[in-house]
């Protein structure tokens, strides 16, 4: 069995926060501009050349390089394409490419039957796997670990008041290992795997230009290392849940770490079945994870992604949740959370109001009728 990946689906599943991180982790140096991202033009430049004349537009979803490149206006793909020849010394296809980002961003494939041709097909991936220390295996993803001493090197004296003052308290802060970044005005937020080893470190900006022109979490870049991983492998909070999904065959997926947090504030991490998927999107490799901790129901407690009750914005969203349950109706029981009485405000996550209003909501959670 092999897996084939849709192009278009790849595209609509990488958002443009995704094409940011891409474009940090491939050297590019990039800027938030109102209707765009600037980078170096690394479609053409070694990693980390180049002037800053690659543009990304939000609204074509397309490069335009204003230097040097023969084909000055191209997609995600095509820039794979660019950055594997020019990065790796090595050429990919187009089917290639769509498989790198699939794989990378933990997009889900459709299964076909086994070909002769398949090991040629995945040579590249398996190289690529090599290089980041990655192994896609069944579903499974061994992520690069890091040496967890760099977590010394940050402020662990200042109180994080913005997360203080929601709901999340200094025990919960000093059990995460919650710090400070002072350089870069960020709250530092480790990510470990199931086993409990350091895998990733993200950032989560304090500044609110900086936010609104880089995004609000970007990955810690300290000591000369981009403290990246790709979230779709991991599940934030697994590391300190998981023997209580084992043993209550049961889990809540929410969609920031944030939300984890203030889960553990109001429960104690002792009782946590709480993990963060780090998005709006559940990977398999991510469903995977919970599979193995023998998990019999998950609950999906996303953020409210709509502000007027039969608005439009209300439909779209009703619609991914329901193309998010018939992907995993298969392998265990699904709930929503989900907030018609209108408990939270736009926007929130379930945790956000405190504990009695996240224990009504999940206590009247939804279950979609066949």
């Amino acid at each position: 069995m092999y897996y084939s990946f849709d192009k278009q689906k790849v595209r609509d599943a990488i958002s443009d926060e995704d094409v940011y991180n891409l474009l940090l982790e491939w050297g590019g140096d990039p800027e938030r501009r109102k209707d765009c991202f600037v980078s170096r033009t690394i479609c053409h430049n070694p990693y980390g050349e180049g002037s800053h004349k690659l543009y990304y537009y939000f609204n074509t979803r397309l490069f335009q390089c204003y230097s040097g490149c023969s084909d000055p206006s191209f997609d995600l793909f095509e820039l794979t394409q660019k950055i594997f020849h020019n990065q790796k010394n090595q050429d990919i296809d187009l089917n290639e490419a769509i498989r790198f980002l699939s794989i990378k961003f933990g997009i889900e494939g459709n299964a076909e039957e086994q070909q002769d041709q398949e090991d040629e097909e995945w040579h590249i991936l398996e190289g690529y796997a090599r290089q980041r220390e990655i192994e896609i295996k069944d579903y499974h993803a061994e992520l690069k670990e890091y040496d967890d001493t760099i977590l010394n090197r940050f402020n662990y004296n200042v109180q994080i008041q913005p997360w203080l003052k929601d709901n999340i308290t200094q025990e919960s802060i000093n059990f995460a290992r919650i710090s400070y970044f002072p350089g870069n005005d960020q709250i530092v937020i480790p990510h470990y795997n199931i086993e409990g080893r350091l895998v990733g470190i993200r950032g989560r900006t304090l500044i609110k230009d900086e936010a609104e022109r880089f995004g609000k979490y970007r990955p810690i870049y300290a000591n000369g290392i981009l403290y990246t991983h790709p979230l779709g492998f991991n599940l934030y909070g697994i590391n300190w849940a998981k023997s209580n999904i084992q043993s209550l065959g049961k889990a809540i997926i929410f969609e920031s770490e944030k939300s984890v947090l203030q889960y553990i504030s109001y429960f104690g991490a002792e009782n946590s079945i709480a993990v963060a998927c780090c998005g709006s999107n559940l990977s398999l490799y991510q469903l995977q994870l919970l599979k193995d901790c023998n998990v019999k129901e998950v609950v999906i407690a996303f953020d409210r992604q709509w502000e007027k009750k039969g608005s439009e914005e209300q439909k779209l969203w009703d619609k991914k949740l329901i193309a998010l349950y018939n992907k995993l109706k298969l392998d265990v029981n699904v709930s929503f959370i989900y907030d018609l009485n209108m408990l939270t405000n736009y926007k929130d996550s379930p945790t956000d109001k405190g504990r009695d209003i996240f224990l009504k909501l999940y206590s009247t959670r939804k279950y979609i009728k066949e």
